[in-house]
């Protein structure tokens, strides 16, 4: 899957996806380095310190459904030990199949992960996703007065 063309720092990139878990990142120079698998294109971005525009649409836009975002502040609870899919299921009262398809949009737009245990299938919120859309959503805040950031940081720090 392409992703397309990217900036990371001042390097102009192509970002592709070669399989369901990798992303190679091309640049100008060298070989093609590449994401390890598992890793989602919010994992690079947070790697790059970068996010664009659409990235952050993607993310916030699984959140702007419901039962998405019930899903996802029940895995922020849970964190780190996560939540079996059938379980999630279970406690947010969604059939298996509808849960199956919300998970894999919040696994697309880098907020969740997941792992296989056995015969059942954990999925975690993706804090380093949280922290990337979180920054890019204040990165310029307050004109870059800090005084008037003081109270969005001091909200921030005690739930971490």
């Amino acid at each position: 899957m392409e992703i397309g063309p990217a900036r990371v720092g001042t390097q102009r990139v192509y970002l592709k996806s070669t399989s369901k878990n990798s992303i190679n990142v091309a640049g100008k120079q060298g070989g093609e380095p590449s994401v390890s698998p598992g890793s989602s294109l919010i994992h690079y971005i947070v790697y790059a310190g970068y996010m664009e525009n659409n990235t952050a649409i993607a993310a916030l836009s699984a959140l702007a459904q419901g039962t998405r975002l019930d899903v996802f502040r029940l895995l922020v609870q849970h964190e780190p030990d996560g939540v079996a899919a059938g379980d999630i299921a279970r406690q947010l009262n969604v059939p298996q199949n509808t849960m199956s398809a919300h998970l894999g949009i919040l696994a697309r737009a880098g907020l969740v992960r997941f792992e296989r245990h056995s015969r059942s299938i954990v999925y975690r919120a993706d804090l380093d996703g949280l922290r990337a859309l979180t920054l890019f959503l204040v990165k310029d805040c307050c004109a870059g007065s800090p005084e008037l950031c003081a109270p969005l940081l001091a909200e921030l720090t005690p739930c971490c």
